[in-house]
C-alpha cells in the first residue's frame, strides 16, 4: 500500500509539472499555433518518440536469443522454433502497411503506448506457456505491438522534423538501432542471471515508456497540419507516377535489406565454418558493420538534407557497390574498416528512404512508413533464404559473392527513380 501511494504521488507530481509547463506554452492553447509548432524541428519530442522506438525494437531484437531457452523449456523441434521466428518476423514487419493504412484514415496516437506495451507483454510472458500452441499467440501479440508502433511513430515524427526531414527522422530511427543492439544483451543478462522464469521483468522498459509518454501526452497529440490535403487536387496520372516511384523505392530498400541481412547471416558462416576462423572475430565483424550503420544513420542525415535525398541514395548505392568486392580481398584491420564503412554508407539511407516515401505519398504517411520500415525490410530479410539455396549448392563463398550484385541493382533502380526534391530540404 505504501508503494502504491508513493507511485500515485510520483505520477501526480509529473502530471502537475507537465500541466504547469503546458499552460505556459501558448501553442497548446491555440490550434493554429499548435500546427505551426508541430511543423518545426522539435528535438524533445523526437527523443521521446525515439525512446519508444528503442523499447519496442528491444523486444524484436531479443526474440532470437531467447529461442534456445524456449526450445529447451517446451521441447520444441528446430522446425517449430523456426516457425516462431517466422511468425514473429511476419507480424512485426510485413504487415506494418496495414497499421499505416489505419493510421492514415484517422490519427491513432494511442498506438504508440499501446503498441509498445503489447510488444513488451507478449515477449515477457513467453516464460509462462507450457506448449507451442500457447507460446505462438504471445509471439503474435508482441509482433502486432511492434508493427503498430512503427507506422504511427514515423508518421508522428514527420510532423516534428521541420525542414530537416532526414535529420529529424534519423533521430527517431537510431532509437530502433539501439533497441536491436540492447535487446539481445538485456534478455541474455536476465535469463542467465535470474533464469528463464524471470523473463517477465523484461516488461519494465515498456511500462516505463508508457508512463512517460502518457505524462507528456499533450506534446505528442498536437493538431496536425493540412499537408495531406494539399495533394487532393492532383490528377490521376501524377498519382500513378508517384505510386510507381514508390514501387521503385521499395525495390531499392529490398535490395538494401537483402544485403544487410545477408551479410549479418553469412559473415559468421564464412569465417567460422568455411575459413575455420575465430568465432569471436566473426562477432566483432558483425558488430562493426552494425555500429557503422548506427553512426551513418545520424551522420548521413544532414548530408542528405543538404545534397538532396535521391542524390544521396544513388551515391550510397554506388559506393556500396564499390566497397562490397573489397570484403574478399582485405584482411586484418582493413577488413574491419571496409565493413564499418560499408555499414555506415549502406544503412545511412534508412531515414532517407522513409522521408522519400512520405514525400511521394504525403496523403498516406503511415502507409509509406509501413512499406519502407516494415514490408520492404521484411521482404528483403525473407529473400535471404535464396542465399541459403546458393550456399547449399555452391558453397558459402558463392552466397556471399552473389551479394555483390545487389548494390549494383539498387544503384540502377535508384538512378531511374523519379523523385522531385522537397523545397527547403
Amino acid at each position: 500500500m505504501k508503494k502504491s501511494s508513493l507511485f500515485y504521488l510520483f505520477t501526480q507530481t509529473l502530471r502537475h509539472f507537465f500541466h504547469c509547463r503546458a499552460a505556459a506554452i501558448p501553442f497548446t492553447l491555440d490550434p493554429e499555433k499548435a500546427v505551426l509548432s508541430a511543423n518545426r524541428f522539435n528535438l524533445k519530442v523526437l527523443l521521446l518518440l525515439a525512446s519508444g522506438h528503442l523499447v519496442t525494437d528491444l523486444y524484436q531484437g531479443a526474440l532470437p536469443v531467447i529461442l534456445p531457452f524456449l526450445k529447451a523449456k517446451l521441447m520444441l523441434s528446430y522446425t517449430a522454433t523456426g516457425v516462431i521466428l517466422l511468425v514473429g518476423t511476419l507480424t512485426s514487419s510485413v504487415i506494418q502497411p496495414l497499421f499505416g493504412y489505419l493510421s492514415d484514415r484517422k490519427e491513432k496516437p494511442l498506438l504508440l503506448p499501446l503498441g509498445c506495451l503489447c510488444a513488451g507483454l507478449g515477449f515477457s510472458m513467453l516464460a509462462f506457456p507450457t506448449s507451442f500452441a500457447l507460446a505462438l499467440p504471445l509471439v503474435i501479440l508482441s509482433g502486432l505491438g511492434i508493427a503498430s508502433y512503427h507506422p504511427e511513430g514515423f508518421r508522428t515524427a514527420h510532423f516534428f522534423t521541420g525542414e530537416k526531414k532526414v535529420t529529424g527522422m534519423s533521430i527517431f530511427s537510431v532509437g530502433g538501432n539501439l533497441g536491436f543492439a540492447i535487446g539481445p544483451l538485456l534478455a541474455l543478462f536476465v535469463v542467465q542471471t535470474c533464469g528463464f522464469e524471470c523473463l517477465p521483468v523484461m516488461v519494465a522498459p515498456a511500462v516505463i515508456f508508457v508512463a512517460v509518454i502518457l505524462t507528456f501526452w499533450h506534446s505528442i497529440a498536437l493538431p496536425r497540419s493540412g499537408e495531406q490535403s494539399t495533394v487532393a487536387g492532383k490528377d490521376t496520372e501524377a498519382e500513378t507516377a508517384q505510386w510507381f516511384s514508390l514501387f521503385m523505392l521499395i525495390a531499392v530498400v529490398v535490395m538494401r535489406s537483402w544485403i544487410q541481412v545477408g551479410l549479418l547471416t553469412y559473415i559468421p558462416f564464412y569465417f567460422i565454418d568455411y575459413l575455420k576462423g575465430d568465432a569471436l572475430q566473426a562477432g566483432f565483424l558483425v558488430s562493426t558493420f552494425l555500429a557503422g550503420g548506427a553512426i551513418g544513420t545520424l551522420a548521413g542525415a544532414p548530408l542528405a538534407d543538404r545534397w538532396g535525398h535521391k542524390r544521396y541514395l544513388v551515391l550510397s548505392m554506388l559506393l556500396s557497390s564499390l566497397l562490397m568486392p573489397l570484403f574478399f580481398v582485405t584482411k586484418g584491420i582493413l577488413l574491419f574498416v571496409v565493413l564499418g564503412l560499408l555499414g555506415m554508407i549502406l544503412i545511412s539511407t534508412f531515414s532517407v528512404t522513409i522521408v522519400m516515401a512520405q514525400h511521394l505519398i504525403p496523403q498516406g504517411l503511415g502507409v509509406a512508413s509501413g512499406l519502407m520500415a516494415g514490408f520492404a525490410i521484411g521482404t528483403g530479410g525473407i529473400c535471404v533464404t535464396l542465399l541459403g539455396v546458393i550456399a547449399d549448392r555452391f558453397g558459402v563463398p558463392a552466397a556471399l559473392q552473389s551479394i555483390t550484385v545487389l548494390p549494383v541493382i539498387g544503384f540502377l533502380l535508384a538512378l531511374g527513380l523519379r523523385y522531385r526534391e522537397q523545397t527547403g530540404s
